[in-house]
């Protein structure tokens, strides 16, 4: 996979390093001053995508829910470290039964190292230093490996690096899933498995073993795609350079296996924790094949970008965090350009395969063409049915086609970087005029109900003896804004709750997948009186209910926030246990005396 030398694009003459099986020259060993100038540049743009939060910490991430899930995670990883607790499994929510975080996106391999700040300042200052260094880190991996393995320009590096790691669909990822958006050891993990010289394979593999490991603790659904595209490129590639695809295949091969190995030994309680052990569940609580991309969203703009429409990208995606293609109409069409010009060099080739067959993945099992079903089948139907591919959100299959381009055009800018100014200018204009549509902007926050004082002070331990729990009003389980999670989040985990938004069992007996816990007759009850702003029939029946659910959760206590006289949840509650109290910022409940 080497560069030419020349710098234009008109047809050339292979140089050494373009032949099949070259090995390209060691270079850019040594750190630049010029790289720490990229490198803060990337850091400096993540943290202005942040800021909106950072100046209004009243504020969360549009997709509030997926916030508080992440702080809390955040939360119980440095808990885990500090008290040394079982970082697989937690009690915390879902009382009594826990919850299996391995079975759900714990992000450990974010939350352990971060942890000082996370005991330091916060939750929420650890999500949005997690956000910054996940663009950030992501765009700096591929800014390494394009300077040493694909390109000499640094500007090359450069523009590669910013397109994968602040492409639409990566700062749409960051604003909610940091398990999709924490992507920087997906280049360590290409670099190592398919480094073209063919010594030193044990300490590759081992390291690449290691890594792969890691990856699992920062998101699964990411190194799935990784493992994919790997598998694609390869076989790609192979076809493209049959004399370098002999010479090298046996040294991949065994770094691959020795890599699988090695982190099988890691993987192995973990990933058996995962699948068997308790709260483990069988299935996704949601349909995920409906989660795909309209064939217009490619070139369409992304609501977080300068040149966005929220309201048409809005309809061409599932969701704002599903925005993943929404490359805008240039950028596209130059990569075709691209490819058609450096069609000789088998790298380019195998990148072109490898980004058509995620696109078309992405586009589920019919394809939908600016909101319309076509009815045309797409290749995703193939995988449908295929066990740990069925749990993959199709839409997402689309994120492997912001490396693919990033590559692209880096290898664009490298061939004609230092040539004549009249034939790189239009090169170098057309490179702009496709980026900087996609020029992201501050992550879109909104306002929530913040933690009632009763609780962020500790007025609650007044009412709540170790061994019992904090019950927010109403106690939510399916719903994605969790109080229970929020609120337990920014107090450092001080408190247990039922409830929770996360992914479990339906029951003890039945591990169908279904979001937060199995509901008691009093949640629904509760959320009934929420929903319908009516207050239900209440009598003998409903309160001996109540109690019983009460001893389930392992009640001492439960808190409404922002409670009014009239709120129709807080007269339920009223006519079911007796009239509550008000405290700081909210009104409470305390269950002691009729539980014993």
């Amino acid at each position: 996979m080497g560069v030419g030398r020349t710098d234009t694009f008109r047809p050339v003459r292979l140089t050494a390093a373009d032949r099949p099986g070259a090995t390209p020259p060691r270079r850019w060993r040594r750190p630049r001053p010029v790289d720490a100038l990229v490198v803060a540049g990337y850091l400096a743009l993540a943290v202005l995508l942040t800021a909106d939060q950072w100046r209004r910490p009243e504020r969360l991430f549009h997709q509030a829910g997926d916030q508080m899930l992440f702080e809390w995670m955040l939360a119980r990883a440095a808990r885990a470290v500090t008290d040394g607790g079982n970082p697989l499994h937690s009690a915390a929510l879902n009382a009594p039964d826990g919850v299996n975080l391995m079975a759900n996106t714990s992000v450990l391999g974010l939350g352990v190292p971060l942890t000082p700040v996370t005991v330091a300042f916060g939750s929420q200052a650890a999500f949005l230093v997690a956000v910054a260094l996940s663009l950030a880190g992501t765009a700096t991996a591929w800014y390494a490996l394009l300077a040493r393995r694909l390109v000499r320009s640094r500007a090359a590096a450069a523009v590669g690096g910013l397109c994968c790691g602040f492409a639409p669909g990566m700062v749409a990822q960051a604003g909610a899933h940091l398990h999709m958006a924490a992507q920087f050891l997906v280049p360590v993990i290409l670099a190592l498995l398919f480094r073209p010289a063919t010594d030193r394979v044990r300490r590759d593999g081992v390291l690449l073993g290691l890594v792969v490991a890691y990856q699992v603790f920062l998101g699964e659904e990411v190194l799935v795609f990784t493992a994919l595209a790997a598998g694609v490129l390869a076989g790609a590639y192979a076809l493209a350079d049959r004399p370098a695809a002999r010479r090298l295949a046996p040294a991949v091969a065994r770094r691959a296996g020795l890599g699988a190995l090695v982190a099988g030994v890691l993987l192995a309680y973990p990933l058996w924790f995962q699948f068997v052990g308790p709260g483990h569940y069988t299935g996704m609580p949601f349909h995920t094949v409906g989660y795909r991309l309209d064939l217009a969203s490619f070139t369409a703009a992304a609501r977080q970008t300068v040149a966005g429409d929220g309201h048409r990208a809005g309809l061409l995606s599932p969701n704002p965090t599903e925005q993943n293609s929404f490359f805008g109409p240039i950028l596209p069409l130059l990569a075709l350009v691209v490819v058609v010009r450096l069609w000789r060099r088998p790298l380019v080739r195998a990148l072109a395969a490898c980004g058509l067959l995620f696109a078309s993945l992405s586009l589920g099992a019919t394809v939908v063409v600016n909101r319309r079903d076509t009815g045309l089948p797409g290749p995703y139907r193939l995988l449908a049915d295929v066990p740990l591919l069925d749990l993959v959100v199709p839409a997402r299959f689309a994120l492997v086609c912001v490396p693919v381009l990033g590559v692209l055009l880096a290898l664009a800018v490298d061939r004609v970087s230092g040539g004549d100014v009249r034939r790189w200018a239009p090169w170098a204009g057309a490179v702009t005029a496709a980026l900087l549509p996609l020029t992201p902007t501050p992550i879109r926050t909104v306002p929530v109900p913040p933690v009632p004082a009763v609780v962020s002070g500790g007025g609650w331990r007044a009412y709540v003896p170790p061994g019992r729990t904090l019950v927010p009003v109403p106690p939510v389980t399916g719903a994605a804004k969790s109080p229970a999670m929020f609120w337990s989040a920014r107090t450092g985990l001080a408190f247990d709750a039922p409830g929770g938004y996360f992914i479990g069992p339906r029951s003890a007996t039945d591990p169908t997948a279904r979001w937060g816990a199995p509901d008691r007759p009093t949640s629904l009850l509760l959320r009934r009186a929420a929903e319908t702003g009516q207050v239900p029939p209440i009598g003998d029946v409903e309160r001996r209910q109540a109690m019983a659910d009460l001893r389930h959760w392992r009640a001492a206590a439960l808190v409404q926030a922002d409670s009014t006289p009239g709120d129709p949840v807080r007269a339920t509650l009223d006519a079911l246990l007796g009239p509550g109290r008000d405290v700081a910022g909210g009104h409470l409940w305390d269950v002691r005396p009729l539980l014993g």
